[in-house]
């Protein structure tokens, strides 16, 4: 990860919180949409493990919290993902579109944003609290995006030879994912906990 990713989880209660009576600060929503989807075409879920203001949030703020429990399979299931995705869509531009017809539609869109971005750190704080801390990265609409758009960009490498089985990199991912076996998983984080905490450096991107 990156040296500024721990800091980045401000910027999540910011917007959610100060948005309520700034909603300009909505358009920061925006501005997280773009960059992601940029990072996604290179390097697939790379934005989540570095950049992700939320992903910040729940890693260094909501850990504290954390019950610890195991990540329920059924939110990383396309079934709910792909879903929850559609909806989340479809919902803020049939919002925004409704905008169009006001006078303050520029404050009104920032309203929406805020809103969306409130509701998904209220929905993400619950999971992540009661399970493990990223459990809404495994269900996240735009963390799917980036799968579907680059899920095969910037993989995790492992040398099977040196790897001394001891499960170390299994124990600090944060989507709980099987390292070990992990081959073309289009839902690593590219975090670089597993390569960091690997004593015999058998991981690599």
């Amino acid at each position: 990860m990156l040296k500024i990713t721990p800091y980045l989880g401000s910027l999540v209660v910011i917007v959610s919180i100060a948005g309520l009576w700034y909603p300009i600060l909505g358009y920061f929503m925006l501005i997280v949409m773009g960059t992601l989807f940029v990072t996604s075409i290179f390097r697939g879920r790379w934005f989540c493990g570095n950049l992700c203001p939320r992903g910040s949030y729940f890693d260094y703020g909501i850990i504290k919290i954390s019950k610890k429990r195991k990540i329920p399979k059924i939110l990383s299931s396309m079934w709910v993902r792909i879903p929850a995705f559609t909806l989340m869509m479809t919902l803020m531009i049939y919002r925004i579109s409704v905008t169009f017809a006001a006078q303050n539609t520029f404050e009104l869109i920032g309203v929406i944003l805020v809103s969306m971005c409130l509701t998904t750190t209220i929905i993400g704080t619950l999971l992540g609290s009661y399970f493990n801390t990223r459990s809404w990265c495994n269900a996240c609409p735009m963390g799917t995006m980036q799968r579907i758009i680059g899920g095969k960009k910037y993989q995790l490498k492992m040398d099977h030879e040196a790897c001394v089985d001891c499960k170390l990199c299994e124990k600090v991912c944060p989507m709980e994912l099987e390292v070990r076996d992990i081959g073309n998983n289009p839902d690593c984080i590219k975090c670089g906990r597993c390569i960091d905490v690997c004593p015999k450096d058998a991981l690599s991107f």
